[in-house]
């Protein structure tokens, strides 16, 4: 059986338009399985995996925020970071349509809307990290530094241990 083909994904465009270095992670993907199934199957550790979520301030205002795949946001902590009242994850059909790509593959390169991003300051320490690239069963590896020059993220601390 050959590799699968690259897709052409709007993340996997936007990151050769601005020239970064990734490489490409294929995995047998599992409906609500999130980081725990894409670590065990490529075989790292869930901590190196980065999820991209889609969450809404009471005005409904979206933003991306992307944690640590074996931590969770505290909505708390980061409503207060950002001055709201409230912070949520939004309805899947309302974060599809404000990135452009199906819950369990979004990726927060190439999304349709561009929306503030909240990234926590210790991915920046991983040595190298797994992103989704837009597609469901389809992570990308990066230097952590190229989350910084292409999403210019506010960096936040808000992760509680799941």
């Amino acid at each position: 059986m050959s590799a699968p083909k690259m897709p052409s994904t709007p993340a996997v465009l936007a990151l050769r338009a601005a020239k970064v270095e990734f490489t490409p992670h294929f995995y047998n993907y599992e409906d609500r399985g999130g980081t725990a199934v894409s670590s065990r199957e490529l075989g790292v550790d869930e901590h190196a995996v980065v999820k991209t979520l889609i969450m809404q301030d009471e005005a409904a205002k979206p933003c991306v925020v992307l944690m640590h795949g074996d931590r969770q946001v505290s909505a708390k902590a980061l409503a207060r970071h950002m001055g709201v009242k409230r912070i949520e994850p939004c309805k899947p059909e309302v974060a599809e349509r404000h990135t452009g790509y199906r819950v369990g593959g979004t990726s927060p390169f190439g999304t349709r809307r561009k929306m503030p991003v909240y990234l926590e300051q210790s991915i920046l320490d991983l040595p190298r990290l797994f992103i989704n690239g837009g597609s469901r069963g389809f992570l990308v590896s990066l230097q952590p530094q190229a989350l910084v020059t292409l999403l210019q993220p506010e960096q936040v601390t808000v992760a509680i241990e799941s």
